[in-house]
């Protein structure tokens, strides 16, 4: 830490610290155990050096030990509860709206914005959702996948064909970006998107840090990255509502996301035809998506390639699937179809059960409405709550040797796994929004991968870290070759 930013803490933590006691004394007696420590830091620091070294799970599982499967701490300058287990999971994900909000940390919510679905609740959640579902669901994304092949077949001829070392991870964020640059927001390749993808990443740098807005700060640095994608958002936004004016027939036309958001009609409260979600709203959401379409599914596809270097034998059982199907058509060059995707069981099996034990979103946190009580333990009004997903995807009380890879864990999934246990994409009534967004990517990937190419890792360290996602400690190198097609 930097002279200055102690300095500053030294100042202002007493006043906080003051004010903080003042308000929480009269439920101090009825809290779960813990320490709060200092208010603006607390346990912040201590949690984001686990994540870098990779032991942040030790790091909580040796709390729970300490201080029990509930307790309170301080993260990122908010009071918190951390809670873990199917029973905490299922209270996470089925609370009503007025009970649990999804606000996320101070630093996060600042950079995405305050209208995203994780800071909405009650009627204004079910709306932004609804709005978003309506782009993301099934029947609508199925016909969007031949143009996300159309995508990945490019990408492997730029950055793949005629490569004989590559480094995935850098690319598959390329190859995540680009689809969600064309298929959610029609931003085709050029200046303007690499400008765009420049402050994006420089945007995400500082979601899971201390909020502190200081010019030197990785937080500032997001915060004024965030201004700009939002000017770029605001100005796609009013590009897209003028181009609608101009053309008010949309039946069977293939929409981008801003587009959809923007033709959405408020049904229940409207007046004068008006949109169901306000530019801000659209603002907020298109950065939220870009950020969970963007790195999530790179992180997935990342660690799928290294479970394929390693494991022959799934690999060789994902390649008989993928083969059939590249088989069964007329030629090379015909695209994928939603049918296609259907059969690839096997496939998606083996991303499911990489999800189970390299969770790319390594937890979350919600935010008590009102008072509430679990575990016994009461959760003042304004708390957050915190938990982790690694602590019931790892518990050999649910998953028999949950350090063994086995994809048949999910043959049958909603019968051997109890409910609220693997939550990778959330649960219940909180699934994520963009769930088969994520198998359509990676399905796809999936299949011309190993259909085209065979490759090896030319590095043995392939460890990784959470920044707080989790990364290959040197981004994946790999040598590749290309396929001999029958």
């Amino acid at each position: 830490m930097s002279p200055a930013i102690f300095i500053t803490l030294l100042l202002f933590i007493p006043v906080i610290f003051i004010f903080f006691i003042k308000g929480s004394r009269k439920t101090a007696s009825r809290l779960p155990p813990g320490s709060l420590g200092f208010p603006m830091i607390g346990q912040s620091f201590s949690l984001l050096y686990a994540m870098k070294k990779n032991t942040a799970e030790k790091w909580i599982q040796e709390r729970i030990r300490k201080c029990g499967p509930v307790s309170k701490l301080t993260l990122f300058g908010t009071p918190t509860v951390m809670i873990h287990g199917q029973a905490a999971n299922k209270f996470l994900f089925t609370s009503d709206c007025n009970t649990l909000g999804n606000q996320q940390p101070a630093s996060i919510m600042r950079i995405l914005g305050s209208r995203t679905l994780f800071e909405l609740s009650s009627d204004d959640h079910k709306r932004v959702r609804g709005a978003l579902v309506s782009f993301l669901k099934p029947e609508v994304l199925k016909q969007y996948v031949g143009k996300m092949d159309l995508q990945v077949r490019m990408h492997l001829e730029s950055h793949w064909q005629g490569k004989q070392k590559i480094t995935v991870l850098p690319l598959m964020k390329t190859l995540t970006f680009n689809i969600v640059c064309s298929l959610l927001f029609g931003l085709d390749a050029g200046a303007r998107r690499d400008k765009f993808v420049e402050h994006f990443k420089k945007m995400i740098g500082g979601m899971w840090s201390v909020p502190i807005n200081l010019p030197f700060t990785r937080f500032n640095h997001s915060l004024t990255a965030s201004s700009k994608v939002q000017s770029m958002i605001l100005q796609l936004i009013n590009e897209k509502r003028t181009a609608s004016f101009q053309q008010t027939d949309h039946q069977g036309q293939q929409q981008d996301l801003i587009t959809c958001l923007l033709n959405i009609k408020d049904k229940e409260n409207n007046i004068n035809n008006s949109a169901a979600l306000t530019d801000q709203e659209i603002i907020d959401n298109v950065r939220l998506v870009m950020t969970a379409g963007y790195d999530t599914s790179s992180i997935l596809l990342t660690f799928l390639i290294r479970l394929l270097a390693n494991n022959p034998v799934v690999h060789a059982s994902i390649l008989k699937e993928q083969e059939e199907i590249a088989n069964s058509k007329a030629s090379r060059d015909e695209l994928l179809t939603w049918e296609d995707l259907a059969k690839m069981k096997y496939t998606w099996r083996v991303a499911m059960e990489t999800l189970r034990m390299i969770p790319p979103v390594f937890g979350g946190f919600r935010k008590a409405l009102k008072d509430v009580e679990f575990g016994g333990y009461l959760i003042p009004k304004g708390w957050q709550i915190f938990w982790a997903a690694s602590l019931t995807h790892m518990d050999e009380t649910i998953f028999e040797e949950p350090s063994k890879f086995d994809p048949a864990r999910f043959e049958n999934q909603s019968s051997t796994i109890p409910p609220y246990c693997f939550v990778a994409f959330g649960g219940g009534p909180r699934m994520c929004p963009g769930y088969e967004f994520a198998r359509l990517e990676t399905l796809i990937t999936i299949h011309h991968l190993v259909t085209r190419f065979t490759w090896k890792l030319s590095c043995s360290d392939d460890s990784f870290i959470r920044d707080p996602m989790p990364e290959p400690v040197r981004g994946l190198p790999i040598e590749i070759q290309t396929r001999q097609l029958e």
